[in-house]
């Protein structure tokens, strides 16, 4: 009976703190004008070309030399 009531109880927490993660502050809103611009950057950025990275010179490693042991 203990078990299942402390079961119950993690749930209705879990589920109670899932609901509150999608909270915003009420001075959140919808900016049209920004959602305008926002998209014409995107925009502008998309046409540009990038040019390919160029892989990094291969270089070998060096050999230290190591102290003979006594």
């Amino acid at each position: 009976m203990r078990h299942r009531l402390t079961i119950g109880l993690a749930l209705v927490a879990l589920c109670g703190a899932s609901t509150l993660a999608y909270a915003r502050p009420p001075t959140v809103m919808n900016s049209p004008g920004y959602d305008a611009r926002l998209q014409e950057s995107r925009k502008a950025l998309g046409n540009t070309t990038t040019p390919e990275p160029v892989a990094p010179p291969v270089t070998t490693s060096k050999k230290s030399k190591t102290k003979p042991r006594n």
